[in-house]
């Protein structure tokens, strides 16, 4: 749903670097949301989930304020982790969490194997499918229906048309 930006203001606000298409259907005065620190050692005890008390725009940017978290160096502590929610497919059918696409074998639309999905990077602009191609390097593959036209994570298959020169492929035969 989002990660956690830096602290803003005194009263625990954080910045949210939004990774939902519906801002306005995910984040509810009271809604509770799974907290992912990952690689974070905040040196506090943080709980495993935030309900929401505040959210807004200032800037641009989208700020909110937590239940759990009442002050700036709390907030500050935040700085990094994750904001999960269940995946709702009635109100976004086409969105995945990176968790259900990680290691999907990656093709393209006529079957050739191009390798796997590493993870998704989030950029302002737009995400980026990271795929570890058959010889070990690594591509960068814009995720926009144009070049991403087909994702199935029940089946662990993602089928990308990029560009000629884009990503290394190899022949359908060859182990995968």
């Amino acid at each position: 749903m989002a990660v956690v930006g830096r602290a803003h203001g005194v009263k625990g606000d954080v910045t949210l670097d939004l990774r939902t298409d519906r801002p306005e259907n995910r984040f509810q005065i009271g809604s509770s949301y799974a907290l992912d620190l990952g690689q974070l050692t905040a040196g506090e005890n943080l709980p495993a989930r935030l309900t929401l008390e505040r959210f807004r725009a200032d800037n641009g940017r989208a700020v909110a304020g937590f239940a759990e978290v009442a002050d700036r160096s709390r907030a500050e502590s935040l700085r990094g982790a994750k904001l999960l929610a269940e995946v709702r497919t009635d109100e976004e059918p086409e969105a995945w969490y990176p968790t259900q696409l990680r290691g999907a074998a990656v093709v393209l639309p006529d079957g050739t194997s191009v390798g796997r999905l590493i993870d998704l990077v989030a950029l302002p602009g737009q995400d980026l499918l990271e795929i570890e191609q058959p010889d070990g390097s690594t591509a960068l593959v814009p995720f926009v229906k144009a070049l991403v036209p087909e994702v199935d994570p029940d089946r662990g298959r993602i089928v990308i048309d990029p560009p000629a020169g884009l990503v290394s492929a190899r022949p359908s035969g060859e182990g995968n």
